[in-house]
């Protein structure tokens, strides 16, 4: 509620309009000259007829009462012109008493016919007028997003029909209103105006200029009422100094504005749905990240413990050859756990924020190679080719992040492929770009996981062995994307999947 109560007052009485019933006066004038000529040509009765003539062009034009001021000046000019004795008042045959009463009830009858007739066409083209204002702004605001840009349009569409300069006023933490957009500079908001503004937003009633509520203020204040709640007021201020709203005007700003408050409310509507989303989404990968990580982690300590275990127990009941493939499956799977707790830090720098590349000049078959060389162990026994012409140019990189796509992209066929399957590694230049294959001749991918292969912990149908967080994909995307490329998979003709990326590289040096 407001602070201070806006004190309340009657509005000021329109004022008298002269126009019409000057009008009335020539219109009768009019006519009686036109009389005076046909007087000696015809009787009375067509006489009276020049008369309610007269009333109904200036019904229709002038409304009701400049009508019936007609029609009371017409009947006692008739008498006075051309009833005998003429010139006078004074009714010598008491018939035309008659005469007289059912050229005024004629009369009467037709400028209030005519006036309502009037009256219903002019409504008519306000409800006309209204409705496609209104249909103007329904569109424009289905197609706008974000409470600015909605404001914004419907702030047009008022300042433009009505002549005006109008602004939105929204509330701010504690209630008070302040203004959101719109042509502030129009507008003299003093506390007096101000305090208008708020009422019209915490009682939902028009107030200021032309309403029961200070008539005399510079501005109309509406509320933006909608599903029971007001969500903030627009002033309007006519450009024109002095100048009132119509009924019609006040009646289009109520609709739009109302209009206007329910777009508004479903903005809103929409962005908590999409936090609600959001928060949805965060605590399903939250909870997707506990379960896989956990998982993926109790796997190799569940290994690296029970081999430590066996040969802690050992009282010389294992032979060499035994303890050896022990103290081998305690190696791989303290480097699958390397690795795993890899991934989710390099996933954790990532995401923090935009990735702060350390750019240098590299030969890309130095970064290939220092991959390859990470995993040695992995590739004992894997035939491994590589395809990388002499004059490939040099290629601005993060060297460690981009050797780190090649361990993710050479792991991850290492996992889906047969052990004696080999796995190439191509590159070729061209169009400023270097492009890079990594292909393998295993099962291949189903066409489902195509679209989310590089998506966080999403791992496909076909499961490797070892299992995994699904994060050495994302990671590559995310490196290669900060590099200004992209990456893609695809099944090879003849079986096997490729994973192919590019990243921008400089022109080679003739």
């Amino acid at each position: 509620m407001a602070d201070t109560p806006v004190p309340r007052s009657e509005p000021g009485k329109p004022p008298f309009r002269w126009l019409p019933y000057g009008a009335a006066l020539l219109t009768v004038a009019a006519c009686t000259a036109m009389d005076s000529l046909l007087y000696s040509h015809t009787d009375l009765a067509n006489l009276v007829m020049v008369y309610l003539l007269g009333v109904l062009v200036l019904a229709y034009f002038q409304g009701t009462g400049a009508s019936v001021f007609a029609s009371i000046l017409s009947v006692v000019a008739f008498d006075f012109c051309f009833v005998p004795p003429r010139f006078t008042l004074a009714i010598a045959n008491a018939q035309h008493l008659f005469t007289f009463a059912v050229m005024l009830l004629v009369a009467l009858s037709i400028g209030n016919l005519t006036a309502w007739v009037r009256a219903q066409a002019e409504e008519a083209r306000a409800r006309e007028r209204r409705t496609a204002e209104l249909y103007a702004l329904s569109r424009e605001l289905a197609t706008t997003r974000g409470i600015d840009d909605l404001l914004g349009a419907a702030l047009r569409h008022i300042s433009q029909h009505l002549e005006s300069a109008a602004v939105a006023l929204l509330p701010d933490e504690k209630g008070k209103l302040t203004v959101r957009c719109g042509a502030a500079s129009e507008f003299s908001l003093t506390p007096r105006e101000t305090a208008l503004a708020q009422w019209a937003y915490d009682f939902g009633q028009l107030t200021g200029r032309g309403t029961a509520i200070v008539p005399d203020a510079e501005a109309l204040y509406v509320p933006l009422p909608a599903s029971g709640e007001t969500v903030g007021a627009l002033a309007v201020k006519p450009l024109e100094l002095g100048r009132l709203f119509s009924e019609e005007q006040v009646n289009l700003v109520e609709a739009l504005a109302h209009q206007t408050a329910l777009a508004v409310a479903s903005d809103r509507l929409t962005d908590e749905n999409q936090r609600i989303r959001v928060r949805e989404e965060n605590e399903r990968i939250r909870s997707s990240l506990l379960s896989s990580v956990s998982h993926d982690l109790r796997t190799p300590l569940a290994a690296i413990t029970g081999s430590a275990s066996a040969l802690l127990k050992d009282e010389g009941s294992i032979d060499p050859a035994g303890r050896k493939d022990l103290l081998e499956n305690i190696r791989d799977e303290a480097d699958r756990l390397g690795r795993l707790v890899s991934n989710l830090i390099e996933m954790t720098r990532l995401e923090a924020g935009p990735v702060e590349l350390h750019k240098e000049l590299h030969h890309l078959e130095d970064v290939v190679g220092s991959a390859i060389a990470r995993m040695e162990e992995r590739l004992a026994g894997r035939p491994i080719t590589t395809s990388l012409p002499a004059d490939l140019p040099m290629v601005p990189m993060d060297a460690m992040l981009m050797q780190q796509v090649f361990v993710n992209l050479i792991d991850n066929a290492l996992k889906y492929t047969p052990a004696s399957s080999p796995v190439e590694i191509a590159a070729e230049a061209g169009n400023g770009r270097m492009t890079v294959k990594v292909s393998d001749r295993g099962p291949g991918i189903p066409p489902e996981d195509l679209d989310r292969l590089f998506d966080k912990f999403y791992r496909g149908r076909l499961h490797g062995p070892t299992g995994g967080a699904g994060l050495g994909l994302a990671i590559c995307k995310a490196v290669v994307e900060a590099h200004g490329g992209a990456i893609w998979a695809a099944n090879r003709q003849g079986g096997g999947a490729v994973f192919q990326f590019f990243v921008p590289a400089e022109p080679a040096t003739p």
